[in-house]
């Protein structure tokens, strides 16, 4: 954590921290659902949430929800990781990792493919 010298220190924070909460619930048509139940968090989930924040900070990528949910019932496949865009249907791909994540987001989310080897037919 960083030391707080003076109001304009403080200020700098609070809009990091700021920033980084607009990434977290950008409005938009497209949204990435990472499972974070006990199972996906064994298995790496909060590792490919990590993952997935820092991509869309660090190329400045906005109109993408990112969000969290519990258990989605496939606990062998976990870190699981769900796209929707707009109305087509879900998406779930199964064992992501911090390199899957970055297609997903690369070609899924940006170009509109399907990453169709890691996809998860439910």
């Amino acid at each position: 954590m960083p030391t707080i010298k003076s109001i304009e220190d403080l200020k700098k924070i609070r809009e990091e921290a700021l920033r980084k909460q607009e990434v977290k619930s950008a409005s938009g048509q497209k949204q990435i659902i990472v499972g974070m139940g006990t199972c996906g968090i064994a298995a790496g989930a909060r590792d490919t949430m990590k993952a997935i924040l820092e991509k869309i900070e660090n190329e400045n990528l906005s109109g993408i929800l990112v969000t969290q949910t519990g258990c989605i019932g496939i606990c062998e496949m976990e870190p699981i990781v769900q796209v929707q865009i707009g109305d087509a249907p879900k998406i779930t791909y199964g064992k992501v990792s911090k390199n899957i994540a970055d297609r997903i987001i690369d070609e899924h989310i940006l170009a509109g493919n399907i990453v169709k080897e890691h996809m998860i037919n439910l």
